[in-house]
């Protein structure tokens, strides 16, 4: 991690936690973490529930908020989706886009996930995009051709601005739910890759990269540690108040 800047800690809650449940973790997770100005933490709860970590966080600002997923249309009859514009008018800062479980469950490939980061752009809201690669394409040795076109695919279609706006987060999913975690040389391998794609493509050299895949409190540090590293994406560690304050505390 470049020490020069707050690392991100990032919860994803996927498909858990309704309005009742996102209220009663907030309550508790303020309860155990204090703010910190040298950290930033985001918030990914479902689509249902942004209005009551919303409300249950006013007295939090620190604590970000963001959606899982928008769709790739401005507007329409899509049945169940959720627009950008919508997310923003809500109170969200982030959003999501190209989550391997959208990727791999809804379809969701590269065209489609770089016209969702430029929705979310036009929305005035930050994309954060994820990127990585499957076991398959790791043990073919795929994960520089799999990762630049993910990267590529996003970037072409953005101008120096919107290229600047944009968060990443490394996600191999191999390790995502399956309690496999990359090493920290793994993960400093991978973030290599990615931040020189997205140097090629005329992005910062200082973009922030987080680490997603079975992230728990027993191996923040170590991930941390790792070369290029700039925060974490959590999914099932950060439906538990406290183990997710303990990873949101690393390096304090």
């Amino acid at each position: 991690m470049n020490d020069s800047r707050r690392p991100m800690f990032a919860a994803n809650w996927k498909m858990h936690m309704g309005p009742r449940g996102a209220s009663e973790f907030v309550a508790a997770f303020a309860e155990l973490y204090a703010p910190r100005d040298d950290a930033r933490i985001v918030f990914f709860p479902p689509s249902i529930s942004v209005a009551a970590f919303r409300d249950a966080s006013e007295g939090r600002p620190d604590l970000e908020l963001g959606v899982q997923d928008v769709h790739e249309a401005v507007s329409g009859a899509h049945t169940g989706a959720v627009s950008a514009a919508m997310a923003k008018e809500a109170g969200v800062g982030w959003a999501l886009a190209g989550h391997s479980e959208r990727r791999r469950e809804f379809g969701d490939d590269d065209a489609t996930v770089a016209t969702k980061v430029n929705r979310i752009l036009e929305s005035d809201t930050r994309p954060l995009l994820c990127v990585g690669e499957t076991l398959e394409e790791r043990e073919a040795g795929q994960l520089e051709t799999v990762l630049s076109r993910q990267i590529k695919a996003v970037l072409d279609t953005l101008d120096g601005h919107g290229i600047a706006g944009l968060t990443y987060a490394y996600e191999p999913v191999w390790a995502i739910g399956t309690g496999r975690t990359a090493s920290a040389d793994d993960a400093a391998a991978a973030h290599a890759v990615v931040r020189r794609e997205i140097e090629m493509r005329g992005g910062p050299a200082d973009a922030v990269i987080l680490y997603g895949g079975s992230v728990k409190p027993a191996n923040i540090d170590e991930l941390l540690s790792a070369h290029g590293v700039d925060g974490v994406l959590v999914g099932g560690a950060s439906l538990d108040p406290e183990g997710f304050a303990a990873i949101c505390s690393a390096g304090r």
